[in-house]
């Protein structure tokens, strides 16, 4: 009965990954500008491959496949938001902005000038 329950919950979570991973990609292609594909990338890549780790976790009824597979989505969920950050900051720095879809810019007070490093 827990083997049936684990594999069906892992079936779910695996379309669900899947769904979510679909959605990120969809993003990719038909949002506007950089910043909001690095938005629709990051957030469902995280969530749709931590739900298909978790997944596999379940549904692979091995310790050592399970561990992996949840430090997996544990390493995924938290590299992956700092990457969407510091490439968004890079960009940012680079002189990449939209004039159509970005009317505040906060961080052009607090940017450093060109030509200087942060320390």
């Amino acid at each position: 009965m827990t083997a049936l329950l684990a594999t069906v919950l892992g079936c779910i979570l695996l379309l669900l990954g899947s769904c979510f991973a679909l959605l990120g990609a969809v993003g990719v292609l038909r949002l506007p500008d950089l910043y909001t594909r690095m938005h629709a990338a990051s957030k469902a890549g995280a969530v749709g491959g931590g739900m298909i780790l978790v997944a596999v976790a379940l549904v692979s009824f091995d310790a050592s496949i399970a561990l992996r597979a949840v430090i997996g989505a544990a390493f995924l969920l938290l590299t992956t938001p700092v990457s969407a950050h510091l490439l968004a900051r890079v960009s940012h720095r680079g002189g990449y902005h939209t004039q159509t879809t970005m009317f505040i810019d906060e961080l052009a007070a607090a940017s450093p000038s060109k030509g200087t490093l942060e320390q």
